[in-house]
């Protein structure tokens, strides 16, 4: 469409008349306008289908003010501990010390389920090995919830599969029952004051429930994919992983071992061009608008477009920025110094139509969309490739193997997911 139409064309897909927008130039005059221009309809939407939520008096602004304080700013520092002391603890049970045999292991499960549970622990507690809050248990329920997910969101199960996301929400409503009620549950300050708000908006147990399966999505589904994806470029890509580890292990030598982890990791502008990359290629949300009333959408060329009131909004940056040939040379290719200047110094000027791009690869959002866990998922991300990099060995199964496609399903969904899984094994570098 964007070959025959330019950057802006209407389609009517489902019975619903939705104007795509693939101008990254013109992309702020969609995200900030909050008169003409809606994302909470679209949201309760969503929210009604996949998680049969219904928050009529909730207040978004207050939780979204609630996670600002949580993720951004001085408590980031003790999250990054937390996490970090979990996914020790998990990577650790996953691979012993004295492990000398190589574990076979499909990359995609490996990366989720470790970063899913190390998340889970960290904001919404439980323990490991407590039978009614294992995260293990949380993982493998979520995990068939997940693989449903964008047919629940597009109204498209079958009646087998209706029946099967009832009872998997089901129990994870149970198995997620006392997070963030007691002070002691080991659930986050963030969780506790999330849980008050719901309860003072007069929201009944199973709906606050519901409300906090909603946030284990919202805060844990796609760290893991994106770690997954960016190891496999690594291991797909010689001199990607030759470089990250370089750079890792002059951090290991030069600090001592003694400081945090999260903190001995904060400069790696090699580590981040290779996320970047990975993201750049893996992340496809739908950044989506109701239209309240009729607007002039004035482009940054110079065209103007009428949105008709009652239509629908809809930028897709993973076609542009971040898949368009203009800015990226060969896009489809994985380059992991891509985002990275000729010094090492990270690089941030891409330019489309001869002007500078503010917009060059939006894997986190904008606007009122902007992720705002991004800085705490990206040193999540990074203090997990570390471990693995650092103290095991880790390898594909089959050297000449290939990125796997990806599940054409989730575009649209923040992450993608790969169609099968990418075989790697690994064992402990200590193991003699």
């Amino acid at each position: 469409m964007k070959l025959k139409h330019g950057n802006i064309f209407t389609v009517r897909a489902a019975g619903r008349y939705v104007t795509v927008l693939l101008d990254p130039h013109s992309y702020d005059a969609v995200i900030n306008d909050t008169d003409c221009l809606d994302f909470t309809r679209y949201a309760q939407v969503l929210m009604d289908r996949i998680f049969n939520l219904r928050l009529p008096d909730h207040h978004m602004d207050k939780a979204k003010d609630m996670m600002k304080k949580q993720f951004m700013g001085m408590n980031v520092a003790s999250l990054n501990n937390t996490v970090s002391r979990h996914l020790q603890a998990l990577v650790k049970a996953e691979i012993p010390q004295n492990q000398k045999d190589w574990k076979e292991h499909g990359l995609f499960d490996f990366s989720y389920s470790l970063l899913f549970k190390a998340g889970y622990l960290t904001l919404f507690g439980g323990e490991q090995n407590n039978n009614s809050s294992d995260p293990s248990f949380v993982y493998e329920e979520y995990k068939k919830f997940d693989g449903l997910l964008t047919k629940m969101a597009r109204g498209t199960l079958n009646r087998e599969e209706k029946r099967t996301t009832q009872r998997v929400q089901k129990r994870l409503l149970e198995l997620l029952a006392p997070a963030g009620l007691a002070e002691d549950s080991g659930s986050s300050p963030w969780l506790h004051s999330y849980r008050r708000l719901l309860q003072e908006e007069g929201a009944d147990e199973d709906t606050q429930g519901k409300a906090i399966l909603m946030q284990v999505w919202a805060t844990q589904g796609n760290v893991g994919p994106a770690a997954f994806w960016l190891l496999g470029y690594l291991l797909t890509n010689p001199a990607a992983l030759s470089a990250v580890k370089k750079e890792f292990s002059q951090i290991s030598q030069m600090e001592p071992s003694e400081t945090p982890l999260s903190d001995r990791l904060m400069n790696t502008p090699v580590f981040g061009s290779a996320l970047e990359e990975a993201l750049r290629l893996s992340a496809a949300p739908f950044i989506t608008r109701e239209v309240l009333q009729e607007k002039t959408l004035h482009m940054a060329d110079g065209q103007e477009y009428l949105l008709r009131k009652g239509d629908r909004m809809c930028l897709f940056p993973f076609i542009s920025p971040q898949m368009d040939p203009e800015i990226y040379h060969e896009p489809q290719k994985y380059k992991y110094d891509r985002f990275l200047n000729e010094d090492g110094s990270v690089k941030k000027d891409f330019y489309k139509a001869g002007r500078r791009l503010k917009y060059y690869t939006m894997p986190w959002g904008a606007g009122t969309n902007g992720c705002v866990g991004k800085q705490f998922a990206i040193n999540t991300i990074r203090q997990f490739v570390y471990m693995v990099l650092m103290n095991y060995d880790l390898e594909l199964c089959d050297p000449n193997a290939q990125m796997p496609e990806v599940n054409a399903s989730r575009y649209g969904f923040g992450m993608l997911q790969p169609e099968s899984d990418l075989l790697v094994r690994y064992k402990s570098r200590n193991a003699h």
